[in-house]
């Protein structure tokens, strides 16, 4: 799946060595927590993110889209000729089209291509995807996406089969379309089968790690939020980083040793956008898993950014869609450098319990990383024990998988008090002793 993937076969208008061209096109349905100027700013910087410069953006004032062409003939026509004036060979629509709105807006501007933020996003997806699973996931939603508008793509050969006169009762059209249907058909199953298989996988690595013990962390939040960023600070990482949105996409996770000694996890998630494809949810259900099954999710927000409050709500919608809105989440506001000191200040005032951090810089990492061991002390129990000596492999997971307060030798072993987890105490309770006063 190498280079970026295209929804649609490429239009006579296509220019292979040149970079496309699009104009933007929205709907303004007021009362909206996303302002359009906002809405399609983003869709600017996803277009930017797949390598395509925009021309020109187009809004209408509707209360409902236009069942027909989203935006109405007159303001389809507007764009037909906005797509002249700037030589454009791209229309990308900010919401998704229906496969009617589609193949209807498709016949007004003939030799360009049209697209919708779902498609686009999916392009951005299928580019940054670099795991079996990431791409298989990618490769499923977007046959999902395009199974249901095949018809458009192979509209020209319908009306040659329309025209064909007497004896065309089958025509090229009609048979291509048949065909495409299956082949989508099978290749989706095909792929549900596969993503069966590497879910297991995943599953199977993510019961090793709760048997464990080990406190595990989940970072979410809106797409280019720093989590990244975040990770490599905390680890020592070396995830990758890069100024666009969707700059990652496979879960990447790390170890991470408190000042106490005790080892956690903390794995870093696919970032979440307005109007995230909700096939592209489901697709990446097994990777979103990991959210799912983390003892602490650590809310990433981008504090700099004008519409930090409609992003918290949109990676809270899509905890929601995901059934993780209950778990226990600490919320990070990340690149604190980038704010004047009194909004950082009334930043800290408005949200009390959040931590106010820089990973670039630094700046409040030791904060978070105390309150990190504050959360993964939460639920934990105080154990005494005593090891035989032939068992160091015990003494090296109470060192890594729990708070160590007092070890000293013994003639009979080495006697260690434990702050851990219910499961870590589990795997000593064979050893439990009381504490031996010396």
């Amino acid at each position: 799946m190498g280079g970026r993937q295209r929804i649609y076969p490429e239009t006579a208008s296509d220019k292979a060595d040149n970079q496309d061209i699009a104009v933007l096109v929205g709907v303004d349905s007021g009362g909206d927590t996303w302002p359009i100027e906002e809405s399609l700013a983003e869709l600017e910087r996803l277009a930017r993110t797949a390598d395509i410069r925009v021309a020109d953006m187009l809004t209408q004032r509707l209360d409902r889209p236009n069942p027909r062409t989203f935006i109405g003939s007159g303001k389809a026509n507007e764009v037909a000729d906005r797509v002249k004036q700037t030589g454009a060979n791209l229309v990308i629509f900010d919401d998704e089209l229906s496969p009617s709105q589609q193949l209807n807006v498709e016949k007004l501007l003939p030799d360009t291509r049209v697209i919708d933020r779902t498609a686009l996003i999916l392009e951005i997806f299928a580019t940054h995807a670099v795991s079996r699973e990431g791409k298989l996931q990618v490769e499923l939603a977007q046959q999902e996406y395009v199974l249901p508008r095949l018809r458009g793509m192979w509209g020209h050969l319908e009306r040659e089969r329309l025209g064909g006169g007497r004896g065309t009762r089958f025509g090229a059209g009609e048979s291509q379309l048949e065909t495409d249907r299956r082949l989508a058909r099978k290749r989706i199953a095909e792929l549900k089968r596969l993503l069966v298989a590497v879910a297991g996988e995943r599953d199977l690595q993510r019961k090793q790690r709760a048997r464990s013990g080990v406190f595990r962390i989940a970072l979410v939040g809106y797409t280019n939020a720093g989590k990244s960023t975040l990770l490599n600070a905390l680890t020592d990482a070396d995830a990758l980083v890069a100024d666009m949105l969707f700059a990652t996409l496979d879960s990447t996770t790390r170890r991470l040793e408190l000042p106490e000694g005790r080892l956690i996890t903390l794995t870093d998630t696919v970032g979440f956008i307005n109007k995230l494809p909700h096939g592209l949810v489901e697709a990446f259900r097994s990777t979103l898993d990991e959210v799912n099954e983390a003892d602490l999710l650590l809310h990433v927000t981008d504090a700099t950014s004008p519409m930090r409050e409609s992003q918290m709500q949109a990676v809270r919608e899509v905890l929601g869609e995901i059934g993780a809105h209950a778990k226990r989440n600490l919320v990070v506001f990340n690149k604190t450098d980038g704010l004047p000191a009194e909004e950082h200040e009334a930043l800290g005032k408005r949200y009390p319990t959040a931590e106010l951090v820089s990973a670039l810089t630094g700046e409040g990492l030791d904060s978070l990383i105390g309150r990190i061991a504050e959360e993964a002390a939460r639920d934990s129990v105080t154990i005494s024990v005593l090891i035989p000596f032939t068992r160091g492999d015990l003494v090296q997971r109470a060192h890594e998988h729990a708070q160590v307060l007092a070890e000293h030798y013994t003639e009979d072993g080495t006697q260690m008090v434990l702050r851990a987890s219910q499961e870590t105490a589990t795997v000593f309770a064979q050893f439990s002793a009381p504490v031996i006063e010396e």
